[in-house]
């Protein structure tokens, strides 16, 4: 890379709350981007791994696990200096808690999901709706407020990064359709470009075809990223934006009884429930429909309403997920395991050895099929653009750094999501981490060779139908 451009200036401390494979892989970011000494910040974490790296940078670090009775004692001393920064990368720490507590000392607080604390995906004597992602962002935008210290939540790679990948995927189809760009500038003007495209359906798509030379074995959840986080999110129920073109109404369905209602949950697990799905490299795909924010977040900011708040427009939008083959074995197992998980835990990084993670969001409806835009960014590339990282953390760890500065540089803006925030300039910062950033048309729908029609259900005149991109 060129010489690193520096982007803004911590004006007080820099806390990181988690150091696994994205604290690992975002630390070296903030230093090359951020005017702050390494003096200045201090992680947070109960991992020993990566100590060594710590040691190295020269930051402060403490190994202790944060809980409900400790988080204040533990955070608020290192965020009284004015102009603080929280960012949270850990898991089983209340992501509401700690931006709660960020604001009322006037830190400023980035997170990459909106996190339960320790067993708030899986406790059975809650409700599947009361675990559900839709849930935890209601209640997390419940403290919404101006003028009180920005807190960025959900913005990683997904959900963040692909909010903007989206609005520039709607620009590019809107070109090639139109002959004109033009770019909204509000949240109706966006939901109504989308409406004019008729985009029925929004899938991030995600292929990830690493391979490491240290093969998974029995007994082994392998994962490019946190094998806790995937076991997590993969046992809550699937959800989905549901959009106002579905005509078949899922037998496993529910809806919620209150918030937004842009989205709907199944009485399954992601981890065991399939779709449909496309991207440039790989082509077709079985993905699995795991939770995550973005489904929800994106449906919501795509909506428009009648007068009397009925929904009039809102695309379909998942998450569409293959992860790399090992994982896919350990989710084959784990599901065998009757979803008790598996002894030993492995995230890949060091041994991977090729392979790439393309992520990207395929849009659909419109007159040209389905457009996919994202990134193809390579094992090797990434190793080459950032230390610590696989292709699947420069992702993420890229999209923190630009969350942080965007903080920085707007300090009151309150509890935000990753779709509210322009998405030029943040593409811009992110995408010299991403490697190609791909544009590409295709004519696959979910009935493209379709050969046993005999067994399923299908609605040949509208292909992009929830109900034939399931996987049954």
């Amino acid at each position: 890379m060129s010489e690193p451009r520096e982007y803004a200036k911590v004006q007080g401390r820099l806390v990181i709350v988690g150091f696994g494979l994205i604290g690992q892989g975002t630390l070296p970011l903030l230093l090359r981007h951020l005017n702050v000494d390494p003096s200045s910040i201090t992680v947070v974490t109960a991992q020993t791994t990566g100590l060594k790296q710590l040691e190295a940078s020269g930051v402060n670090f403490t190994l202790q696990s944060l809980t409900k009775t400790n988080y204040k004692e533990i955070l608020i001393p290192l965020l009284s200096q004015p102009g603080s920064i929280l960012v949270n990368l850990s898991i089983n720490v209340s992501s509401i808690a700690l931006f709660e507590l960020a604001q009322s000392v006037g830190a400023l607080y980035l997170d990459t999901c909106i996190e339960p604390w320790e067993g708030g995906y899986t406790d059975t004597k809650r409700t599947l709706e009361d675990r559900s992602n839709y849930m935890f962002r209601e209640t997390a935008l419940k403290f919404r407020a101006k003028d009180r210290p920005t807190a960025v939540i959900a913005h990683g790679a997904n959900p963040g990064l692909v909010s903007y990948l989206v609005k520039q995927a709607l620009v590019d189809v809107h070109r090639d359709i139109h002959g004109e760009e033009i770019i909204p500038q509000t949240q109706k003007e966006w939901a109504e470009l989308a409406k004019k495209l008729d985009v029925r359906t929004i899938h991030i798509a995600e292929r990830d075809t690493q391979i490491a030379n240290v093969q998974k074995q029995i007994g082994e959840f392998v994962n490019t990223w946190s094998v806790d986080g995937f076991i997590g999110e993969g046992l809550q129920p699937a959800e989905l934006g549901w959009g106002t073109h579905e005509r078949y109404w899922p037998e496993d369905g529910k809806r919620h009884k209150s918030g937004c209602g842009a989205a709907i949950y199944l009485e399954q697990p992601g981890a065991a429930t399939k779709v449909r799905s496309w991207t440039p490299t790989s082509g077709p795909m079985h993905a699995y429909l795991i939770t995550h924010n973005e489904a929800i977040s994106i449906a919501d900011y795509f909506t428009l309403r009648d007068p009397t708040g009925k929904a009039t427009y809102r695309p379909t939008c998942h998450y569409a997920y293959h992860p790399c083959n090992d994982a896919i074995l350990s989710l084959h197992e784990l599901a065998g395991r009757q979803w008790r998980e598996q002894p030993k835990k492995r995230v890949m990084r060091d041994e991977i050895v090729s392979g790439t993670d393309e992520l990207g969001v395929l849009i659909a409806g419109h007159a040209r099929n389905a457009y996919w835009f994202g990134s193809q960014l390579t094992a090797e590339e990434a190793g080459r653009l950032a230390p610590y990282n696989s292709a699947t953390s420069l992702q993420v760890c890229a999209s923190v750094l630009a969350g942080v500065v965007w903080a920085i540089e707007n300090p009151l803006e309150g509890v935000v999501e990753a779709d509210e925030i322009p998405y030029q300039p943040m593409l811009e910062l992110i995408s010299p981490y991403l490697g190609p950033l791909t544009g590409v048309y295709t004519d696959w729908n979910p009935l493209t060779n379709r050969q046993w029609p005999v067994e399923e259900s299908v609605d040949i005149n509208d292909p992009w139908l929830f109900h034939n991109i399931r996987v049954w």
